[in-house]
This record gives C-alpha cells, sequence and structure tokens, in this order.
C-alpha cells in the first residue's frame, strides 16, 4: 500500500497538472487502504481475505464552473488525461456561486494533536484466526447458544491524502482492529440472531475476545421466545448500541447542506430549546485513537472540539466550503471528502454527556414499557422530523427488564423525543456517535 509521503506526492503531481490544463483552482485527494480478516465458523477456518485499493480524485474550478474525476490509474500519462478531461467536464458545467476551496487564511496550521491513529501492527493470519476463534468459542459456550454464523478477526491500515492549489498539503496514516462473533439462540421456529463487535485504533485497547463473544451469545439468547407486547403510548428505553441513532439523526438535520436545500426539520429551530437543559452533545474530534479522529477536515480546515448541543440549544449549523457560502456563515471544519465529487459534512467522534441516574434507575419507575435493543427499517425524515422504526427488545415490567418483545413498531417525532430524552450515567466510547442509555416518554408503540 502507498505511504503517506507518495500519497501527498501523487496529489501534488495531479493538481499541478490540472493547472496547467488550464484550472484557476484545483484540489486533489488521494486514498489508499489494506485490509486483512480471518473468519471461523464452528471451530473451523471459513476464510482468509486480503484486500488493497488505492484511488486518487481531482477535482477542478474553470471560473465558478467546476468538475470532479477520480481514477485507479497512476500512470504519468494517465493522469495528465484526467485532469485534461476534468478540465473539459468544468467548462461545460453550470456556474456554481457557492462552488470553491477554502481561502488560504482559513487553512490548518501547525503539526496538530498526535492522535495516535495507527499502532502499526499487522497481526500474522495465525493471530487473527486465534482472536477469532476465542471470540467464537466464547460465544457458543454460552448456554441456549445453538448454532454460529462465526467470529472474525481483522485488521487494516488506511492513507488520506489532500492537497490543495491554495497551499494546504497534508496526509495522515490510520488503523484499525476488529473482533466480532455472531451466533444463534433457539430451535425449531424460534431462532434468534444476535452478534457483538469492537474496533480500536491500536489493538492492544480491543477487550478480551471472550468478553465480546459472551456479549453476543447472551444478546442472542435474551430473544428467544419473544412475547407480544400491547400497543399504546409508553415509556421507550433505548440500549446504547442503538440510541447512537438518535443522535445521528440530529447531526443530519444540522448539516449546513441539509439547512440550505431547506430539507431540515431544524430549520427555524436553531434557537428552540431542543432538549431538556441538561443535555449536553460534544464533538471531540482531537480524541486521542478516536474512530474518528482528526486535526483538519476534508478541506483542510481545522477541526475544533466543541459542543453541539448546549443548554438544551444546538450551537450552530455544521458546513463545508459550499454551504458556508450559501448560508454566509463561517467555516466549522466539518467538511467529509471521498475519492470523487463535491464535499460532504460529517462531524467527528460525537457524543451525548451522561446523566446521573443509572440505567437501572432510569428504568424503575415503569410500569410498563419496553427497553429497546435493535432498530429495523428507515421510517426516519430529515425533513419533517417523523421517526417511526420496526424494533425489537425487552419488555419492562415493574420497573425490571422482563421477556423478550418483537415485530413491534415505534414512533413518534424527533422533537418530541429530544423533549422527553432523558440520559443514564453509563456512557462509553465504542463508535463514532457514542451515547448512555436513553429514556423517552410517550411514544407511540404499535405492537400486536
Amino acid at each position: 500500500m502507498i505511504g503517506p509521503d507518495a500519497a501527498l506526492a501523487r496529489c501534488h503531481d495531479l493538481v499541478e497538472l490540472a493547472r496547467a490544463a488550464g484550472a484557476d483552482a484545483a484540489d486533489a485527494v488521494a486514498s489508499a487502504s489494506s485490509s486483512e480478516s480471518v473468519s471461523v465458523r464452528l471451530g473451523a477456518l471459513e476464510e482468509v481475505e486480503r484486500s488493497e485499493s488505492e484511488e486518487i480524485g481531482l477535482r477542478v474550478f474553470v471560473g465558478r464552473r467546476s468538475a470532479s474525476i477520480a481514477t485507479s490509474d497512476f500512470g504519468g500519462e494517465g493522469l495528465r488525461m484526467l485532469a485534461q478531461r476534468a478540465v473539459e467536464m468544468a467548462r461545460l458545467a453550470p456556474e456554481d456561486p457557492y462552488g470553491g476551496l477554502a481561502p488560504a487564511d482559513a487553512l490548518f496550521q501547525g503539526d496538530g494533536v498526535e492522535l495516535e491513529l495507527s499502532d502499526g501492527a499487522e497481526p500474522r493470519p495465525e493471530d487473527l484466526r486465534g482472536a477469532a476463534l476465542a471470540t467464537e468459542d466464547a460465544a457458543r459456550a454460552v448456554a441456549g447458544v445453538t448454532n454460529s454464523n462465526g467470529g472474525s478477526a481483522s485488521a487494516s491500515q488506511s492513507v488520506f491524502a489532500l492537497v490543495t492549489s491554495t497551499g494546504f498539503a497534508r496526509a495522515r496514516a490510520a488503523g484499525s482492529h476488529s473482533l466480532s462473533a455472531s451466533v444463534v439462540a433457539g430451535e425449531g421456529g424460534d431462532k434468534q440472531t444476535d452478534y457483538a463487535y469492537r474496533t480500536q485504533r491500536h489493538r492492544s485497547d480491543l477487550p478480551d475476545p471472550a468478553g465480546i463473544g459472551r456479549e453476543a451469545g447472551e444478546r442472542a439468547v435474551r430473544k428467544v421466545a419473544p412475547g407480544l407486547l400491547p400497543s399504546g403510548r409508553m415509556p421507550v428505553v433505548f440500549d446504547p448500541r442503538v440510541g447512537g441513532g438518535i443522535v445521528g439523526h440530529l447531526l443530519g438535520a444540522m448539516t449546513g447542506p441539509a439547512i440550505a436545500r431547506k430539507a431540515s426539520f431544524l430549520i427555524d429551530r436553531e434557537n428552540e430549546q431542543l432538549f431538556d437543559n441538561g443535555i449536553r452533545i460534544v464533538e471531540d474530534p482531537l480524541r486521542p485513537r478516536g474512530l474518528r479522529s482528526r486535526n483538519y477536515d476534508g478541506e483542510g480546515i481545522a477541526s475544533v472540539p466543541r459542543a453541539l448541543v448546549e443548554g438544551g440549544r444546538v450551537t450552530r449549523w455544521l458546513t463545508n466550503v459550499a454551504s458556508a457560502a450559501q448560508l454566509d456563515l463561517p467555516l466549522t471544519g466539518h467538511a467529509s471528502r471521498g475519492s470523487g465529487g463535491a464535499p460532504g459534512v460529517a462531524p467527528a467522534n460525537v457524543y451525548m454527556e451522561p446523566g446521573t441516574a443509572s440505567a437501572a434507575d432510569l428504568i424503575a419507575d415503569i410500569e410498563d414499557g419496553v427497553y429497546i435493543t435493535d432498530l429495523f427499517g428507515h421510517g426516519v425524515s430529515l425533513v419533517t422530523g417523523d421517526y417511526s422504526r420496526g424494533a425489537s427488545g425487552l419488555r419492562i415490567r415493574n420497573g425490571e427488564l422482563a421477556g423478550p418483545v418483537a415485530e413491534i413498531t415505534i414512533a413518534g417525532t424527533l422533537p418530541e423525543m429530544f423533549r422527553a430524552l432523558v440520559a443514564a450515567d453509563d456512557l462509553e466510547f465504542l463508535r463514532g456517535i457514542d451515547v448512555p442509555t436513553l429514556r423517552i416518554d410517550g411514544m407511540s408503540v404499535a405492537g400486536q
């Protein structure tokens, strides 16, 4: 796989070729990745897979017109032809009054924070196999587990480089290590499947494989023999594994492009108290070893820790260059970038601060409710805020988790859900968006 310095050099060359072909401005993005994974099933080796990919993308501007193109052909003549085609495409494109590169005086400067995004480890296939077997073995050892979909262990490395004609030139390398297991519990017509996984930047930060396996097995077993749940309005409690999606919907509605397109239920709500005053949602892109950590965004703007929700209110829209220009707002360092196309918007390492009550205390006064462990479907509109998802989980009776329930639908509107949301104290940093256990009263539940 190409290294950061070589990726940076490719981007420099491509930007220079674009300028020579007639581009007024240009940026180039190079990405590369390699991964190795080992999968086992029922104690036997099932698959060993290794993959590598490299790509470079070019975005050019001719006046207010732009075009993007990407390739995996890194030969000198291939890159020259790519630059020429991109400029020709831009000359035929419609004018965009908002597109452009980040200005030089706004670009990230300095060395930034040491984010420790890679430990440089490349585990041997036999080490990955041993970890996968240990994870699956622990899951299969849980009483009630009757079959396995397998266990897996993987390691990956990646490189990202960005060069702009306005003077930005940086590259970064990152890595990750993962363990997972998926098993089946129950017999006959009542078979239930569940899983557990962990991903960390450093292999030493992964939990013991046995713990991940036990979690997968226990989650599957507790879903066996689901009962019926009556329809009605009731408290709904979200397991942290699925609760992060609620914050994800908020973030999607906070993006500058969504606001600019009038495609967000948050329009005209920027000064409204959406959550309880005690709810605080934070972004920390500079967290060492974070899964989405970065010193700068996909347009070269510094990434800065900040509160996204403070005192129950959103603090700002999340912008890239185009949406900032359209909305007449400052750049916030949230541009996301692939090899092709215009930049999008994505935050980094978002979490909801924990509350003061334990998860057990959060459900202690619920006479009849539901604890959600799985969500299905895509019935969420970020334009209207309507929320409707298929779900399964555990019934709550008299303050205790009771038997499993399945084939239910939970519904409401995101603004109503935000206002009713209460957070427990069990926050863990495991994903790109992390939340503690969440309780939302008064949701509509459709059972059987």
